[in-house]
């Protein structure tokens, strides 16, 4: 009875759909485990074999946990709301609702061929109706929350407004935006409803506030900043200008601190969590206060005269994590894009801080952050007012300084801080910029204020003598003491924008009066994506969604409307920006848990039963993106009552990547000659990556076959080596853009898909990158080719219920051991090799014992699930194989009860003796005097010494 992969897998596969064989229950008996990977979008291109590797660990865990008695949820879905599909509907006119079904069918027929144990039943699309209702419907939950320091949660809005009511706004800690004014309870009743909403919007958990942005005029749409390279658009190559939009965002900078201290409560990589840990930038420091002096700034711009009422002064704030170094401030500089510019720049300075302004408006924050030689800025011809010397300090505009981070401005201390002291000696000598004195007497690393007790670069005043803890406590307290600075920590984390300019994306069930946002009733949701005409920003630069004809709301049918309705009284327009890809993906894991609830996002019940996810396996880029939004979104809802856990992943592993082997033919430079690998370095050449499908195992290329693969190629040369023309390789990314993506249908097609999946674990350990290599695949499915022999001959089953032999029963005992310790450890790599060397021990003892190889087939289920099907249903087993209790380990058979003995006759063995271990010296000897090889060794002579060591060595002396 022969292996045929094919025929068995595509069986199992059925069998498993029609009888949703991994569907999970919930509120079950047994234990629950909670299995989950992030889940992919949907790209046309489908998979390639490195995706599944992830997946392919994954299922072993959830098929091992089944087998441990466990109630297991494994779900899948996709993420799919994405820019690729938008981008494809511009281009072609094709709605991306149908390119994203399309590649959802073929992503499906892919996942199902590889043989996973997900849960079907619980699908989720992020792009569906029904999903992303809840999307909307938790947007909302934030709009009508706000954040109590006191309590350190969020909390009901109703209970910010109940509190402004009865004292108005001066006891309450809340995270808002700054400068709001003060008022009383009697002033909150004299406001009008839309004062009153105006206000709460500046303490709302999502907010609208105008935010910089990458605005590309060409495309007419804000990128994100991996959308721009060199600065202009990654699509198309348009100029990208930072502008100004008013956009939604999220208070995620009021959970800084819980997101850093839930770190310690979970089970990541410690990469990773140093990863969320820089990202959020938790500082230490204090808030120092400059007032600006009065000098030759425009009249219109000045509300304040130093000389009197200083109360109206304009103040630069700086967040400082050395205020030790107050006394080494030379000069400040603010980012470009600071509200503050335009009001304290000179008439002097005014054309030249416009210029400068335009020209920084042309370059993205990450272009700015990683530019280190290019430092550069221009005077605004301000002065502010040192808080201690009272001298004057110059106010300078660079774009080394972004808006966005800390308050954006910086006091600058040329002799501490390496970008400082650039930009200072860049513009040393020119207006409103001091000659700096005392700088760098040695090495910039070490030069730091306090880096080295007693090493002073300046006279710091009352500071001298102190080390830099002593002085930062002192610096903050003095400046308490003239009211121009307190204690503050700090975070680098900004809040988050939530808008974008798309088509294809949430919509938010938003509606403006008067300007003013207010949120569609739960009972209406969900507000579902309107048809357009093209999927571009309209001419006039509004988004996407400003070419849908019926897109305003209806406040008394509760419906969207023809836009030709609205009244301003009862119809009103609807929010034109779409939700960002991380709003569907920040809330997922909750909806598998009861994905087909219509009135809740997830019940009560179905929380309390699965909590929260148990094993997260995914990629490490996500770590602060995806992974952050998560951990935000999950403690909003804890804190709202909507879910009784802090954190949603337990556990989180980074598989490594597969990496592509890729296929280089070497083209002689100004020539259309080729020449093979070997003869490369005779002449000056280039690497050109070609198909690596087009390479045989041997690293040979049919030069006909690649004359016909491109048209590059149709009249090239080709010079060969002894009649073969060989390309070269490299381990790269595996890519469509380097030809050397391998497809897992053609793996699964010749080898089948437990090959695949024990390949793909045997490649290394999980979390490295490793390369793939086609030509290691037949090992392992000859592996199974040789497992498959152990219970079929070419007539049949060949297993019988005669009683295993000792060595049999320890070689599956040292099994077991070792795939349970190592699918606990995730170590899939060493399993797969033990499972070579049971089988090949196995097969040398001619082993077909019931006892050894029904439990042999539970062991490489979780691994090969199709082979394992099908050799227990031949066993004579109705139900599937993942029903049964995975094997229980007996140390009692690895044991040994007795030693092979060499017997050595003056030091040079003879023959081995296997006796048991619990003889005596006496015993031992006896039984080795009367063995007929010693007599024969011995010839009649009686040895002058028997040397016995039990256990270990038989050695006759003489």
């Amino acid at each position: 009875m022969k292996y045929n992969p094919n025929e068995i897998e595509a069986k199992w596969q059925k069998h498993w759909s029609e009888n949703g064989t991994f569907q999970a229950e919930n509120n079950s008996d047994r234990p629950k485990y909670y299995v989950l990977d992030m889940f992919p979008y949907p790209s046309g291109a489908g998979l390639h074999v490195g995706h599944p590797l992830g997946y392919i660990a994954s299922d072993i865990y959830a098929r091992f946990k089944r087998h441990k008695g466990f109630n297991v949820l494994h779900p899948q879905g996709y993420d799919s709301f994405g820019l690729p599909a938008e981008q494809y509907a511009i281009q072609t006119g094709q709605h991306p609702d149908k390119t994203t079904k399309e590649n959802i069918a073929r992503y499906r027929q892919q996942l199902d061929r590889i043989g996973f144990s997900f849960d079907w039943s619980r699908e989720v699309r992020t792009s569906s109706p029904d999903y992303y209702k809840w999307t909307q419907w938790i947007f909302i939950q934030l709009f009508e929350s706000w954040y109590d320091k006191d309590s350190d949660e969020a909390r009901d809005i109703k209970t910010l407004i109940m509190e402004f009511e009865a004292n108005g706004n001066s006891k309450v800690n809340a995270v808002c935006d700054d400068s709001i004014a003060a008022f009383s309870a009697d002033d909150w009743k004299s406001y009008t409803k839309e004062a009153q909403e105006r206000i709460l919007l500046q303490y709302r958990m999502t907010f609208l506030a105008e935010t910089e942005v990458n605005w590309c005029p060409g495309l007419k749409t804000v990128l994100a900043n991996d959308e721009i390279v060199g600065g202009v658009s990654e699509r198309g190559g348009h100029p990208v200008v930072r502008k100004k939009m008013t956009q939604w965002s999220m208070r995620i900078s009021a959970y800084a601190e819980r997101l850093l201290q839930g770190l310690d409560t979970i089970d990541w990589t410690e990469s990773l969590k140093e990863s969320q840990r820089n990202w959020i930038g938790k500082s230490v420091g204090a808030l120092v206060s400059f007032k600006v002096k009065d000098s030759e700034i425009e009249q219109d711009n000045v509300d304040y005269i130093l000389s009197g009422d200083e109360t109206n002064a304009y103040k630069i704030e700086v967040f400082t994590t050395r205020p030790d170094t107050i006394f080494g401030v030379t000069f400040m500089t603010l980012a470009p894009e600071h509200d503050l510019v335009a009001k304290i720049t000179t008439p002097a300075q005014k054309q030249a801080v416009e210029a400068y302004i335009e020209a920084t408006a042309k370059r993205s924050e990450r272009e700015r952050m990683a530019d280190v030689k290019t430092i550069s800025g221009v005077f605004t011809g301000a002065y502010a007012e040192h808080p201690f010397t009272k001298e004057p300090v110059p106010v300078w505009i660079g774009d080394y300084v972004l808006a966005g981070y800390g308050t954006g401005a910086v006091m600058a201390v040329p002799c501490g801080d390496e970008r400082d002291y650039a930009f200072a000696n860049f513009y040393k000598g020119t207006e409103g910029m001091p000659e700096i004195k005392n700088i760098f007497d040695q090495d910039i690393s070490e030069n730091a204020f306090g880096a080295k007790e007693g090493f002073k670069l300046v006279d710091s005043d009352f500071l001298n003598g102190m080390t830099y803890k002593e002085a930062s406590a002192k610096a903050i307290e003095a400046l308490e003491e003239i009211e121009q600075g307190k204690g503050k920590i700090n975070y680098r984390m900004r809040d988050a924008v939530f808008s974008r300019q798309r088509y294809w994306g949430e919509p938010f069930p938003v509606y403006y009066v008067n300007g003013l946002p207010q949120m569609i009733a739960k009972q209406h949701l969900p507000i579902r994506l309107p048809e357009v005409e093209k999927y571009l920003p309209t001419d006039d630069g509004q988004p996407p969604l400003g070419n849908a004809n019926v897109w305003a709301w209806d406040t008394l049918q509760h419906a969207v409307v023809s836009n030709d309705l609205i009244d301003h009284k009862t119809i009103f327009p609807l929010e034109l920006n779409t939700m960002p890809g991380w709003a569907g993906s920040s809330w997922y894991w909750l909806r598998y848990m009861d994905a087909h609830n219509e009135d809740e996002m997830v019940s009560k019940d179905a929380q309390n039963y699965w909590q929260n996810v148990d094993l997260y396996i995914g990629g490490s880029e996500h770590a602060t993106g995806h992974l952050l939004y998560s951990r935000f979104w999950n403690k909003f809802l804890k804190d709202r009552g909507y879910v009784n856990q802090d954190e949603p992943f337990k556990k989180l592993i980074n598989q490594g990547m597969i990496l592509g082997m890729s296929a280089l033919v070497y083209r002689i430079s100004g020539t259309n000659k080729y020449v093979s690998k070997n003869l490369k370095n005779e002449y000056d050449t280039e690497g050109l990556h070609i198909d690596v499908s087009l390479v045989n195992s041997s690293d040979e290329i049919d030069t006909e076959k690649l004359r016909e693969w491109q048209p590059q190629f149709n009249n090239a040369e080709f010079i060969s080596e002894n009649g073969k023309f060989y390309v070269g390789r490299e381990v790269e990314k595996m890519s469509k853009r380097w030809y050397n993506v391998v497809n897992p249908d053609d793996i699964c097609n010749e080898y089948g898909a437990d090959t695949l999946r024990l390949y793909e674990m045997f490649l290394g350990p999980l979390e490295q990158a490793k390369p793939w290599n086609t030509g290691g695949i037949s090992g392992v499915f000859g592996f199974l080719r040789k497992l498959w022999r152990l219970y079929f001959d070419e007539n049949g089953l060949i297993v019988t219920s005669n009683p295993a032999s000792a060595e049999a029963l320890k070689t599956l005992h040292k099994t077991i051991k070792k795939v349970n310790d190592d699918i606990e450890g995730f170590s899939f790599n060493t399993s797969v090799s033990q499972f070579m060397i049971a089988v090949n021990e196995l097969t040398a003892m001619k082993c077909h014992e019931r006892s050894i190889l029904e439990p042999l087939a539970i062991l490489i289920s979780p691994y090969a699930p199709h082979i394992a099907e099908e050799l227990w249903e031949k066993l004579g087993h109705q139900m599937s194989i993942s029903t049964a209790a995975f094997p229980i380990f007996n140390p009692e058979y690895l044991v040994e009860s007795n030693k092979e003995y060499p017997v050595s006759f003056n030091g040079k063995m003879r023959f081995t003796l296997n006796l048991p271990l619990d003889l005596t010296k006496e015993q031992i000897q006896e039984i080795v005097m009367n063995d007929e090889r010693t007599i024969k060794q011995l010839e009649g002579r009686t040895p002058n010494k028997v040397i016995i060591v039990p256990g270990k060595i038989i050695n006759l002396v003489g």
